[in-house]
């Protein structure tokens, strides 16, 4: 049985060292999520500000969810990268409900949603896969 590992830490709070590659596939998606995000809060706040809302309240707080979300996630695969598990339930609750978004995607008919659809579950399964493999989980345990 293999002892934990317990990262050393540089100035800045991350590990020395390189870190596994599943922590790298994490942060890729969940930088793509977050992009993803972001635009999606764009082109809401576009909308807005054309006037094509049906409801700027909702709009709104969308916006704000979305880039809150983002937020949430970016600090959360800090967090990680730095080799602390405090970013792990917020990343893996995020790739569950991204999950049940695609498989609705999925089953909306339409081209367009069935590969959106497709494209969040790969994104969410890599990601939940990753951020529980043995060497990630080792890696923030700290």
């Amino acid at each position: 049985m293999r002892a934990p590992v317990t990262p050393s830490s540089d100035a800045d709070g991350a590990p020395e060292g390189p870190r596994p590659p599943g922590l790298k596939v994490v942060a890729a998606g969940v930088g793509i999520e977050a992009v993803l995000l972001v635009g999606a809060a764009v082109m809401i706040g576009i909308e807005v500000v054309r006037g094509a809302s049906n409801s700027v309240a909702v709009s709104v707080f969308l916006v704000l969810f979305f880039l809150g979300l983002a937020w949430l996630l970016v600090g959360s695969c800090r967090a990680l990268w730095a080799g602390r598990r405090g970013g792990r339930a917020p990343i893996v609750v995020w790739q569950i409900m991204q999950g049940l978004v695609g498989v609705s995607l999925l089953t909306a008919g339409a081209a367009w949603a069935v590969l959106a659809g497709l494209g969040l579950l790969l994104v969410a399964a890599a990601v939940l896969v990753a951020v529980m493999t043995r060497r990630v989980v080792e890696a923030t345990s700290g």
